[in-house]
């Protein structure tokens, strides 16, 4: 099961210089953390203290010394670390000492940092987890099944789009829900069919890809459908096939729903499948308050020329919504659907020493117009109402939208001339 609103990834640098950068930061961190006493811990526990303290001091050393912002968003962060270190330090297992780090991250209130225990950190890294298989999004105030995973074992359970989920285990679902099972591991599920009947099942999780998925279908009128739900190098691959390949269509939709987000050299590269010459993507200000304006990348660039309609909605973060705000503001595309996530800073991955990671926010972003999207989200020229009455009929209520909006012309036609510049 993966929660879409709750699914996010980061904005991150990918190329060489920037995994340069991101080597040498996290070596070196400079100022020290509030030291934890570790004199009246158990001998039996020293051991598991002293492994907990190094893991502690790393991440509140990262985030002293190159959190984006210097002021911490107000936070008074020795005062975090000597609440949080001896918290920390008697932590019994993992979950606990991680609950602890992500509580002392937490009051900074930022989207893009997060500590990351070693399973989810090897999970992040090869693309794989332990899956009940099923997404769900947040409709109305509840959890409903948007669509399986292909083979999983909720597919094979008879699980159907359109199901609402009242609880795991016997906890109910609330506002953000989310279980993290592991292989194997049997919970029952209880659910509300299509026609509001109970069901419950017992699910077994197991090993699933997390790579992000990617469709192409026709539309009517000669458009083109296109879901992709990354920005990184294979999905950037992937839309510029499928651009070059339909050149002739009058018009795409790009389906970035359940798009968190990737890196900024993907986001540059794909931005400029849709211009005929570079464009301005946006400023990114480090710490230091060095402002780097971000071009899109016109080589083997698409450079389509029909209309196109971007589809959004609470899920599409990061990357997605900058690439849906600049293509919006360059007068290049309508955006249709609900608002953004409002998480857009850009981060980079830190070892810690257990083998867990470090997500760290190291700079903000502010549109080619100025706008900050963080903590903001971006609103859709199209704002389109989704009902659970809508989703279990199957009625994508934004695509139809978008199919209103190409045909009535209501976008920029080329990234030629005053419009896609």
């Amino acid at each position: 099961m993966s929660p879409a609103a709750s699914a996010r990834r980061p904005l991150r640098w990918r190329g060489i210089a920037g995994a340069v950068v991101a080597l040498v930061l996290a070596g070196c961190t400079t100022t020290p953390a509030p030291r934890v006493a570790l004199a009246e811990v158990p001998v039996a526990q020293r051991a598991r203290a002293e492994a907990n303290v190094r893991v502690f001091d790393r991440v509140w050393g990262l985030v002293a010394d190159g959190h984006y912002d210097p002021k911490l968003h107000g936070v008074d962060w020795a005062a975090a670390g000597r609440k949080y270190g001896p918290e920390a330090a008697t932590a019994a297992d993992e979950k606990a000492l991680y609950a602890s780090l992500n509580a002392m991250v937490g009051l900074l209130q930022d989207s893009h940092t997060h500590a990351l225990p070693p399973v989810q950190a090897t999970e992040r890294r090869t693309q794989m987890r332990a899956r009940t298989g099923f997404n769900l999004i947040r409709v109305e105030g509840r959890w409903i099944v948007s669509e399986l995973v292909a083979g999983s074992p909720a597919e094979a359970a008879g699980v159907k789009p359109g199901w609402i989920v009242v609880a795991r285990g016997g906890t109910p679902f609330g506002e953000r829900s989310e279980a993290r099972p592991k292989e194997g591991e049997v919970a029952q599920w209880e659910f509300l069919d299509e026609h509001d009947r109970p069901v419950a099942l017992d699910l077994a999780a197991r090993t699933l890809s997390t790579k992000p998925r990617q469709e192409a279908r026709a539309l009517p009128g000669g458009a083109v459908y296109l879901r992709f739900d990354g920005f990184d190098p294979a999905d950037r691959r992937w839309l510029s096939n499928q651009l070059k390949a339909n050149r002739e269509a009058p018009g795409v939709v790009i389906d970035l729903r359940r798009n968190p987000g990737g890196g900024t050299i993907s986001l540059g590269i794909t931005i400029g499948e849709f211009f005929d010459r570079s464009v301005e993507c946006g400023t990114f200000i480090t710490r230091g308050g060095h402002r780097g304006g971000k071009s899109s990348w016109q080589i083997g660039s698409a450079r389509f020329g029909g209309r196109v309609v971007v589809l959004v909605d609470g899920a599409t973060g990061s990357a997605a919504e900058i690439f849906s705000a600049v293509l919006q503001e360059h007068g290049r595309a309508t955006i249709v659907g609900r608002k953004t996530a409002g998480a857009v800073l850009a981060s980079w991955y830190h070892g810690l020493p257990d083998g867990g990671e470090l997500q760290l926010s190291r700079e903000d972003y502010v549109t080619p117009k100025g706008r900050r999207l963080e903590g903001n989200g971006l609103e859709p020229d199209v704002p389109v109402p989704r009902t659970v009455a809508d989703v279990r009929a199957g009625r994508d209520v934004d695509l139809a939208a978008a199919l209103g909006v190409l045909a009535g012309g209501l976008t920029a036609r080329s990234g030629r001339g005053p419009l896609g510049r």
